[in-house]
């Protein structure tokens, strides 16, 4: 067995440890949904940023630095300038509404709002499409394992998803946050350290970037193959709107908590922005010829730098597709036991009734998550698709539910529906690619925000006599 798979393994086994260790101190749903709201600004910003560090911002963006440059700070980047907004205008607002009404879950919000039937199709939606996200992160895993150790595909996704399962499933919120604190140490520790250490090892700085230097745009910072500023209307309003991270920011202690927690989170995100994109410049001057860009931190960490380190770097990756799962868990188990169960099949069920079927949907989720991740793509077209679903389908529902008094049941399902059909036919119709600046999330966000501003001016026509 080599030193870096056993360290992997070891390090699996302490996670499943700590968080089989914190379940202890949960005895209830609302322990396990929203860690009985006790959370402060450190450990909320630390679950935050391991749920934001995964698959797409650490093997994903690298790749993406691998194969557009340095552009590739806007997939990072655009996520800290969509926690900046969560963190001073979304966050606090939704927290004072969920401590007045014990609200646990998004779908709870948009009930409490719109009324049970836009709850209801939310949750089918953000179940089928939190399915998607969960692959991707899987993917990631897998191909840590891939390099490491040659394990196929299946395998390593099947690894990953009874590491992380076990863990959630056993403490929700609370298990996850302090083991995604030791995950958060451990990955940014990791990745920093690789840097430096590896563009020493090829030489220096000149000449680890040598071989990109001729590379038409690859130093521009604004646009690139599949990146640049185009990515922020897509990722940028997705982190302010992610049901699974108003959770975690529903479990702080009081709304300066938010601000604080989720603020933090914003700050390193757009630090750590350049860091897996120089990663993956660095790895293309060190590994010009790979045939899968996604696999080029990988490579890096097991070929390019001492032993200790990848091995360091690769735990580093583990951590991070691993505390990313667990959170898409969290969307995924809660949204199956509160807001389908509870509220449309069972409207009677207990405290522990709800709450065993989360700890079961965790296990169906992940489950289909490792099926799914066995004919996924790649990372970040499969996150792609999630983050723009999850954009048209919820920014202007939510928003709108703060801002506008009158918007109602029917506006919240226009908004739904025109957003998603509308994005749907532009991403069909230009292949995905867009036309110019103009790009699918744009387009489903503008028809979203259209399809509720014409029901309330129908309804204010017909309220005048018009």
């Amino acid at each position: 067995m080599s030193p870096q798979l056993a360290l992997i393994l070891g390090y699996s086994a302490l996670l499943v440890l700590l968080g089989i260790y914190t379940s202890r101190k949960v005895h209830s749903a609302a322990d396990f949904f929203v860690a009985g709201r006790r959370l402060g600004p450190g450990l909320l910003s630390a679950t935050l940023l391991a749920a934001n560090i995964g698959a797409g911002t650490t093997v994903g963006a690298a790749g993406l630095g691998y194969s557009a440059g340095l552009s590739a700070w806007w997939w990072v980047g655009s996520a800290g300038l969509g926690s900046v907004a969560l963190a001073f205008w979304i966050g606090p607002r939704l927290w004072r509404m969920a401590a007045q009404h014990d609200l646990r879950t998004v779908g709870d919000y948009l009930e409490l709002r719109y009324g049970r039937s836009v709850r209801g199709v939310v949750a089918v939606l953000l179940w089928l499409n939190t399915l998607v996200i969960l692959a991707a992160q899987l993917v990631a895993l897998s191909l840590v394992l891939e390099v490491v150790a040659g394990i196929p595909r299946l395998a390593g996704c099947l690894i990953g998803g009874v590491v992380m399962t076990t863990y959630f499933v056993a403490g929700g919120l609370l298990s996850s946050a302090w083991v995604n604190l030791v995950q958060l140490v451990v990955l940014l520790a990791g990745l920093c350290a690789v840097l430096p250490v590896a563009v020493t090892g090829l030489g220096g700085w000149d000449a680890a970037t040598a071989p990109t230097r001729a590379i038409e745009g690859y130093w521009d910072f604004w646009q690139g193959a599949g990146a640049g500023w185009l990515l922020v209307p897509m990722l940028a309003p997705a982190f302010m709107i992610s049901p699974g991270l108003l959770q975690k920011a529903y479990g702080a202690r009081d709304a300066a908590t938010v601000r604080r927690g989720v603020g933090l989170n914003a700050a390193v995100l757009l630090i750590y922005a350049l860091v897996p994109a120089l990663l993956g410049i660095v790895a293309r001057g060190a590994e010009p010829m790979l045939s899968d860009s996604e696999l080029a931190l990988p490579t890096l960490l097991m070929h390019h730098v001492p032993v200790w380190l990848g091995s360091l770097g690769l735990a580093a990756l583990f951590s991070a597709e691993v505390s990313t799962a667990d959170a898409i868990l969290f969307m995924l188990s809660t949204s199956m036991s509160q807001d389908l169960y509870r509220r449309f099949l069972r409207p009677g069920a207990s405290d522990a009734e709800v709450l065993r079927v989360a700890r079961w949907s965790a296990v169906v989720g992940g489950a289909l998550g490792v099926l799914l991740a066995a004919s996924a793509a790649s990372i970040i077209g499969t996150l792609k698709i999630f983050y723009s679903v999850m954009t048209v389908c919820l920014f202007v529902p939510i928003v709108a539910g703060l801002h506008v008094r009158r918007a109602g049941t029917f506006e919240a399902l226009s908004a739904i529906g025109a957003g998603l059909c509308a994005w749907a036919a532009f991403f069909i119709g230009t292949g995905g690619r867009g036309v110019g600046f103009l790009q699918p999330e744009m387009v489903g966000l503008v028809a979203s925000g259209v399809g509720l501003g014409v029901v309330l001016l129908t309804k204010g026509s017909r309220g005048l006599g018009v």
